[in-house]
């Protein structure tokens, strides 16, 4: 097999990943979202807004401990900083829309706010993919993991050495 599809392999395999942990960051979203609006009186947006922040902390540590457990760790204060960075940005465009169908075109029912809501995770989802993978966590960089695969070979083989 070549080299382009075992890269298309992992890109897949990522991209399940990925959309495991933002289903489950989706649902965690609506599930909130409506329980804030069905036990408060917030504004449609105040609530969103909540209930992405949610969502948003149910992600990092899905992405983190999941989907890109093997990406650099070494620098975590970065890597947060860049995830909170890029997730109010995806925050911005997910309750934009939300906003502009709610206000903008007076769409105001419990279910158009779903829909809209969803729209705008949708929207949203495509900018965080591509600036979680490509900002946030970020892949080792070839020599490291080189040297990482060769120290577990090399501990597997001392490993192997000790059994009888």
């Amino acid at each position: 097999m070549g080299h382009g599809a075992s890269r298309l392999r992992r890109l897949v395999h990522e991209v399940a990943k990925f959309g495991a942990v933002g289903g489950a960051g989706v649902l965690v979203n609506l599930l909130v979202f409506n329980l804030v609006r069905h036990v408060t009186d917030l504004p449609v947006v105040r609530a969103s807004v909540i209930a992405t922040v949610v969502a948003i902390v149910f992600n990092y540590v899905g992405f983190r401990y999941f989907t890109y457990r093997d990406r650099d760790k070494s620098r975590r204060t970065r890597e947060l900083t860049l995830f909170l960075l890029f997730s109010a940005v995806g925050l911005v465009i997910e309750n934009g829309v939300l906003y502009t169908a709610t206000y903008g075109f007076g769409w105001d029912t419990p279910l158009q706010n779903n829909v809209f809501k969803f729209v705008g995770i949708g929207v949203a989802t495509l900018f965080r993919f591509w600036s979680y993978r490509t900002w946030v966590f970020r892949a080792l960089p070839a020599r490291e993991a080189v040297a990482d695969a060769e120290s577990i070979l090399e501990r597997e083989q001392r490993t192997r050495q000790r059994v009888p």
